[in-house]
């Protein structure tokens, strides 16, 4: 046996194994990396944080190159392990825990997050990327400005360094692996979405420590000017824009894999990404007020020191294990360490706001509600109280099982009951505010505004609700007159037919509001519509692309709304040339299908949708309803069949099948305007882009040949 680097074992046939010894190179270097970085975050938050607060601005420097350390450390170390999920090194803990030869190398690659020590890994190169990219963005501002945030924001990194280094290391050396893994988590594998969804949310979540570390600085600091103002609202608008992405890529993924005819079921991993979101829509909102009216300083402050503390309440329910969801990780060690980073982060938030919070005097006070300044603060609370209703009902049944060992549920009738109203609400508040002046307004000249806007959606209720009765609604129940329909009529119908109305109502007043200033340039400068809406939008980006925005948002609620109360559903078993009818759809069930792939099998059922004109459209094989068969998993993955269209979906999922009998049951739904929940991502990205775009720098020039008198007094 001989030994040049690598000493190769084979064992007995019997055992089917060859096991590799190697240096742990891999391990070693990760782990190594990993400390480096601990010590770089814990460097910079010492002595940003004691220098910030003794006003030793000439220590900045070594703060930034420690923060370029910790970042560069933690990047590197992600690398290190991609390599070795990639070199199939299962000496490597990780990669002994989610890798597996079989698996594609797009979704080996993708296993860095399927499991709680890799994400945590990722978590730390998504939180070097932020702070290299603040650090660099701001690297010639003034020291009081950005020690004390860079402090804060490397005091959180020296947390996730630590949980990296510590409870949830993945760079653990095996000394006899096996020669093969069990590949990550089929959920993980069975669609192209776990690409980027993760990622997207991720950024959401990591990028809020930005925005914390600025607000804390401020209070540390006892002041919120425009050097504060200005990268607080940016640098929140970035992880916003990434948490939005995330949460619609997540309930399109719940859609598209799980096969149980839903995007969103009020699980408790998807509350802990919708909270924070929330709390930093209610944030950006308010930063209009205080950059107006300098006030709303305490709460803006607040909002942005709330929004992250729910976005480490949402990291814990994800990756401790104390909520069971298809979304969160397996039971883990990090819980109690998780607990207590909690616990400091709001002691720390309170303290600050109780002890600082007087320093930022507000200039200016709400005079009435009746104002642009009014309507957002009355914006704000009604969002709070949606973020309060949800944490509510996520919480509740941990904190009854803890205290009186009793199992409950929350479901969907609480969070519908509750959170619809208030959701209606926001929405309506989304038309009023832009009506609205900013200090007191004219009543006159606010119903003059609110007419045509208010008429349209009223007048939208009439066509929708015939279409509802005579047009879809037969499709789904037997009702026959006007009077039978309206008593078969639910509060969810009610509900969504009054949501309708409202987004009509939004959508006319933002896009007046879009086409106002084009529309008076075009009468002052004889400008082409295009020209002059380029020209206005250019000159006011955070207002147009605000509304771009409020478009993408209204959209989603309209698709929400029609999806819910008005989809039509199907269940039944049929043998093969057999069909079932979902609405205006039949399906005939033309066989099963199987086959084989390099990291799991499947079992295929053939499927043939024929509209009500005739027109077929067949699905087979990979692109009909399947079960796919993973060697980690004892259950198979279902995957529906999803036929996409603008106004609707059809939605089949294979439930069962019987190769013998050739049978299969099915369960069917046709969805109206559901996609207008992902196509909206286009118009939130636009929206944000224009929003954060940077105006140009407008500099004077003096003319050389400028009067004398022109000069100041005592210029010589």
């Amino acid at each position: 046996m001989q030994l040049r680097g690598i000493k190769r074992l084979r064992y007995g046939s019997s055992l089917g194994l060859d096991f590799v010894m190697r240096p742990p190179v891999n391990s070693t270097l990760g782990y190594g990396l990993v400390l480096a970085g601990l010590a770089f975050a814990a460097f910079a938050a010492v002595v940003g944080l004691v220098t910030g607060l003794t006003r030793r601005e000439n220590a900045l420097p070594w703060v930034q190159r420690a923060i370029y350390g910790f970042a560069a450390s933690m990047i590197l170390s992600n690398v290190v392990m991609v390599k070795a999920l990639l070199e199939h090194d299962f000496s490597v803990k990780y990669v002994s825990l989610v890798g597996s030869k079989a698996t594609p190398t797009i979704f080996t690659i993708v296993s860095l997050w399927s499991a709680l020590e890799g994400s945590i890994l990722f978590w730390g190169a998504i939180m070097g990327g932020y702070l290299i990219a603040f650090t660099w963005t701001y690297r010639n501002e003034h020291g009081r400005y950005m020690q004390l945030s860079l402090g804060v924001m490397a005091a959180v990194a020296t947390f996730f360094a630590f949980l990296i280094a510590g409870p949830a290391n993945p760079w653990g050396h095996i000394p006899n692996p096996a020669s093969d893994g069990p590949g990550p988590n089929p959920l993980l594998q069975n669609h192209a979405l776990m690409i980027i969804h993760p990622p997207m949310l991720y950024l959401g979540y990591v990028g809020m420590t930005v925005p914390f570390g600025i607000a804390a600085g401020a209070l540390l600091r006892g002041e919120l000017g425009d050097a504060w103002l200005v990268p607080l609202r940016k640098w929140t608008l970035v992880p916003w824009l990434f948490l939005s992405i995330g949460i619609i890529l997540g309930s399109w993924w719940a859609y598209a894999v799980l096969g149980w005819g839903g995007y969103w079921a009020w699980d408790p991993v998807e509350n802990a990404s919708f909270m924070p979101w929330l709390t930093a829509t209610a944030f950006m909102h308010s930063t209009m007020v205080l950059e107006r009216k300098k006030s709303l300083k305490l709460w803006t402050i607040a909002l942005a020191l709330g929004s992250f503390v729910l976005t480490i309440i949402g990291t814990f329910m994800t990756r401790s294990g104390v909520f069971n969801s298809v979304h969160a990780f397996t039971q883990s060690d990090i819980g109690p360490t998780f607990l207590i980073f909690i616990a400091i982060v709001l002691v720390f938030s309170v303290l600050l706001l109780t002890v600082r919070g007087h320093l930022l005097i507000a200039e200016s006070h709400l005079e009435t509600v009746w104002s642009r300044e009014g309507s957002i603060l009355v914006n704000n609370l009604v969002f709070v109280a949606l973020t309060f209703t949800v944490l509510l009902g996520t919480l509740f049944p941990l904190v009854t099982e803890a205290l009186q060992d009793k199992k409950i549920s929350v479901g969907e009738p609480y969070f519908n009951t509750m959170a619809l109203p208030l959701g209606l609400l926001t929405l309506f508040l989304m038309g009023v505010g832009p009506m609205l002046p900013w200090g007191k307004a004219d009543p006159k000249v606010l119903k003059q505004q609110a007419y045509i806007p208010g008429g349209l959606g009223l007048a939208t209720l009439v066509p929708v609700f015939f279409w509802r009765y005579a047009v879809w609604e037969p499709f789904g129940t037997t009702t026959k007159s006007l009077g039978a329909f309206l008593a078969h009529m639910t509060s969810g119908d009610w509900m969504a037919l009054a949501t309708f109305g409202v987004a009509v109502f939004v959508t006319v007043v933002t896009l007046r509001e879009m086409f106002l200033p084009a529309q008076q340039r075009m009468v002052e400068t004889k400008e082409s519509l295009f020209t002059a809406l380029v020209v206005s939008a250019s000159r006011a980006r955070r207002r147009f692309g605000g509304y771009v925005v409020h478009l993408g948002i209204v959209a989603i609620i309209v698709a929400i709304a029609a999806s819910s109360a008005y989809k039509v559903a199907a269940e039944r078993t049929v043998k093969v040339g057999d069909s079932l009818k979902v609405g205006q759809y039949t399906i005939r069930f033309d066989g099963l299908a199987n086959g084989r792939e390099p990291h799991r099998d499947w079992v295929a059922a053939n499927l043939t949708v024929i509209g009500a004109d005739g027109s077929e459209y067949k699905h087979v094989g990979a692109d009909a309803p399947r079960m796919n068969y993973y060697e980690r998993s004892n259950d198979p993955i279902g995957s529906p069949l999803v036929q996409e269209m603008v106004w609707r979906d059809i939605y089949v999922s294979l439930r069962t099948y019987d190769p013998k009998a050739q049978t299969a049951t099915f369960n069917a739904w046709v969805f109206p305007l559901v996609g207008w929940i992902w196509y909206a991502i286009p118009l939130l990205v636009l929206g944000t882009l224009i929003a954060l775009w940077p105006q140009r720098k407008t500099i004077a020039v003096v003319k050389a040949d400028a009067p004398a008198a022109a000069a100041a007094p005592g210029t010589p």
